[in-house]
């Protein structure tokens, strides 16, 4: 599911192997496109691997605040879910941080490496039964 910010852009779940590319939707919100078409939101689960091309870069940088992450590694979260109006999709990245993904810069471009296992994707196969 998409952050809140994202509900009234066209939106699809992501898979392995897509290359996203961080956009501002609408006016305050950044949110992964899909390659094959910018005005789509990708919607990313908690436990999502993502490689950037590059360091990852916020776009909004204050004097105590460096621009660069020094990653290129992520895990996608969901934070501040208590509060329905804030934004709720972040990156997690090797150094304990997590970044919104709204304050990531524009332009930067993500392969989703790995899915999380659901319960879906985890039950194992019923063995065939023998037949008479």
């Amino acid at each position: 599911m998409c952050d809140y910010s994202l509900q009234a852009v066209k939106t699809r779940p992501a898979k392995v192997d897509d290359k996203l590319t961080v956009r501002l939707f609408g006016w305050s919100t950044r949110g992964f496109a899909a390659s094959e078409d910018r005005s789509v939101a990708v919607c990313l689960l908690p436990g999502t691997e993502l490689s950037f091309a590059e360091e990852v870069r916020k776009g909004y940088s204050w004097p105590w605040s460096p621009p660069t992450i020094r990653h290129k590694t992520a895990i996608f979260r969901k934070v501040n879910q208590q509060n329905p109006t804030a934004h709720h999709d972040a990156l997690e990245f090797p150094d304990g941080r997590i970044i919104l993904v709204t304050l990531l810069e524009e332009g930067q471009q993500a392969t989703v490496l790995q899915m999380p296992v659901t319960r879906e994707v985890a039950r194992v196969p019923e063995p065939e039964k023998a037949k008479a």
